[in-house]
């Protein structure tokens, strides 16, 4: 069910509060690029800083921005199953069209918690559900037998966000897992050599700046033309590696409020880059756009 091109989108702030407007206008521009789908209040939406209140609001803009214009998944992912499964439910009653559900960070549960923690959000729900699998930044990774099990276990569980930064580990969930079950890269840099072993898209957040040039990348590949995917996985490398050289999602952040999308505040604990960064940055767009 979930292919192709989705966007982990930034919350746009303004003087500490959601920028509605410029929200809205974000995705507008996701969707005259063509996008498949958008991601609300995921790691990229700094949803550990936003209130439950503002998390409800952010995914109600999204859903009606949207207008069934594109998918819309909801990051309703939480250390704690009783508020994932809390917030799961109400971005369905909101009317997402699916869940991205993080693995719980920080308690750090074996295997059969994390099945557990999974399986209890799904039976409490309908929506379709992606895995997100980022162990750097969770300080657990969810096992290979763990996604196979919660797939046979679980019809709505149907998809993993991988960003464990392991081609071996897709090659291995791509031979074990069902063929409609699909994973999609966690990280920009690794689309192209994901997708080239059972991959089969992207949640990126390089394209809340190029939407098009992301999906094209993606399309490339989808329409067998390596050549062209390759060509453009080189031109986009530069800038993948720059949007990280600070906390995501800084330097996007950063980006965006340059081009005048969005102010590009973050609350804290993220503040903003250093100036060496930020020439180091402006420089890497500049090469970008002028390639």
């Amino acid at each position: 069910m979930f292919r192709g091109t989705f966007t982990a989108l930034v919350t746009p702030f303004r003087n500490g509060a959601i920028d509605v407007s410029a929200y809205e206008k974000l995705i507008e521009t996701q969707i005259a690029a063509g996008i498949t789908g958008i991601v609300a209040v995921g790691t990229t939406g700094e949803s550990p800083t936003l209130s439950p209140e503002e998390r409800e609001q952010v995914i109600r803009l999204a859903v009606t921005s949207a207008k069934k214009r594109c998918i819309v998944l909801a990051g309703t992912g939480s250390n704690s199953t009783h508020h994932a499964t809390a917030e799961t439910k109400m971005a369905e009653k909101i009317g997402v069209d699916g869940a991205l559900l993080v693995a719980p960070y920080y308690n750090k549960p074996s295997q059969e918690g994390l099945f557990r923690h999974f399986k209890t959000i799904a039976n409490a729900t309908s929506l379709p559900i992606m895995l997100y699998n980022i162990p750097g930044r969770c300080g657990v990774d969810i096992g290979t037998d763990t996604v196979v099990r919660l797939a046979t276990e679980c019809r709505n569980i149907v998809s993993i966000k991988e960003a464990s930064g392991s081609v071996e580990r897709v090659s291995e969930l791509r031979a074990r897992l069902p063929e409609a079950f699909t994973i999609l890269s966690g990280d920009d840099s690794l689309t192209l050599p994901f997708m080239s072993v059972g991959a089969v898209g992207v949640v990126s957040v390089a394209s809340n700046l190029f939407p098009a040039e992301i999906r094209a990348l993606v399309r490339a590949f989808e329409s067998g033309n390596m050549t062209e995917g390759g060509k453009l996985h080189r031109k986009l490398f530069p800038l993948f590696k720059a949007l990280f050289i600070e906390p995501n999602p800084v330097p996007i952040k950063t980006a965006l409020g340059w081009r005048g999308a969005i102010s590009g505040e973050c609350r804290l604990p993220l503040c903003e880059m250093t100036e060496a960064n930020q020439v180091r940055l402006r420089k890497t767009l500049e090469d970008f756009e002028h390639a």
